[in-house]
């Protein structure tokens, strides 16, 4: 997917992840694609109830590793 921001999260815990890319979504245009890097587990929880509780899309989720990647849509 052609994301046109990046967000790298690696490294960090709960809850910076969500709050870097509640930030991150803030500073984006409505329709832009973002591209999400992180290694904690619990944002496989945390990155899909902040789309659902936003109104955003989570077009994919994978794991490749230890790494958890997502690709987010903000709302239109």
């Amino acid at each position: 997917m052609d994301a046109q921001h990046h967000l790298d999260a690696t490294g960090l815990l709960c809850p910076e992840p969500v709050m870097m890319l509640h930030n991150k979504v803030r500073d984006m245009a409505p329709g832009e694609l973002l591209e999400v890097r992180a290694t904690d587990p619990s944002t496989e929880r945390d990155i899909p109830k902040f789309c659902q509780f936003l109104g955003h899309t989570l077009e994919k989720q994978q794991v490749e590793g230890e790494v958890y990647w997502y690709w987010i849509r903000k709302k239109q």
